[in-house]
């Protein structure tokens, strides 16, 4: 299941002798555990009730004794194993048998960064009992932002405008913790207000290196291909992955030459962003706009191929070095468009 459509049951949780949490959006799973717990545990004091074990040295018999042991004033015992991938390697064939006679008092939760649905473990599982917490995609940002909008109201009591919201996410990035914190400082920052706008993002929220992968285009559209390359330069220092970058990159691109495409078949330029799903914040608009002129019809029809070609060469399909790669991609969007191809 989803950890997403976990989270919107509002708290209901059906019991399972086994969880599982898996995925690499840390964010989600803390959610998907406190809801658990929450919901199977009731009004009872988590205290008496939760053990929670980090994998170093952690035995099968010190787990399946914590389960077994009946709970003290609380309805079950619940044993949560973090980081629990080399624990459920190490002990595979003993949590196989686990999971075909589990413990009738104990509720046995496990992170874990992957849980293949090829296994016998996870055969061995329902549906609702394998929350799966991955990473929203980059390429779809209006789900992000639809969860910015949700949560803001539902965690921090204050509405979240939908052009606040992409604002946000063009800044932070799609991780959800991250946008969590900057939420919550904006909910400060804004005092008794209860509506944060695109002006308060501005304001209060700084841009991470992720979300700095926009300012490549921004300048790109702005006719300052100098610091394009500088932008990219310095989130390659940094440590930033050539498909990290790209993956930013491929959102807005895709989004630009949709665009581009609707236009030449005879749509109007807000329809068409509308469409594309650009944000309509104003400042967002004029961003693309700018794009789209810099580029014209002829790279925006071309931008699909060499979003192909490129995704290829940085997962090993070119000889060439990711930064070069990159800089090639840069070289064909920034030149000016007369001498494009």
């Amino acid at each position: 299941m989803d950890a997403m459509a976990f989270l919107d049951r509002g708290g209901k949780v059906a019991r399972q002798p086994v969880f599982v949490l898996s995925g690499e959006e840390e964010f989600l799973k803390r959610r998907a555990r406190d809801v658990i717990v929450a919901g199977l545990l009731g009004d009872a004091d988590g205290e008496f009730a939760v053990s929670a074990y980090a994998p170093d040295k952690l035995d099968i018999t010190t787990v399946r004794n914590e389960l077994d042991t009946l709970p003290f004033l609380a309805p079950l015992r619940i044993v949560i194993v973090e980081s629990a991938d080399p624990f459920v390697t190490e002990h595979r064939l003993a949590l196989e048998k686990y999971f075909v006679s589990p413990s009738k008092v104990g509720v046995l939760i496990l992170e874990v960064k992957t849980f293949p649905e090829t296994t016998k473990l996870a055969k061995a599982l329902p549906d609702a009992a394998k929350i799966v917490c991955k990473p929203h995609s980059p390429y779809k940002l209006d789900e992000v932002e639809a969860w910015c909008v949700k949560w803001c109201d539902s965690r921090h009591h204050r509405k979240l405008t939908a052009d606040a919201a992409a604002a946000l996410v063009e800044r932070v990035g799609p991780q959800l913790g991250l946008l969590d914190q900057e939420l919550g400082k904006l909910a400060v920052a804004i005092g008794s207000r209860k509506q944060v706008t695109p002006d308060d993002v501005e304001a209060f929220v700084g841009r991470s290196r992720a979300a700095n992968v926009f300012r490549i285009l921004d300048a790109i559209g702005e006719g300052k291909p100098g610091e394009a390359f500088g932008i990219l330069g310095e989130l390659l220092e940094e440590g930033e992955a050539g498909l990290a970058i790209l993956g930013p990159l491929t959102a807005q691109l895709r989004k630009l030459s949709t665009v581009g495409r609707l236009i030449a078949a005879g749509q109007s330029l807000g329809p068409a962003m509308d469409a594309a799903g650009v944000p309509k914040w104003p400042q967002a608009r004029q961003s693309v706009e700018r794009q789209l002129r810099h580029l014209g019809r002829g790279r925006l029809l071309r931008i699909a191929d060499w979003l192909v070609e490129i995704n290829l060469g940085l997962k090993g399909g070119s000889p060439l070095p990711e930064r070069l790669q990159l800089e090639l991609l840069l070289l064909k969007l920034a030149r000016p468009a007369a001498r494009a191809g």
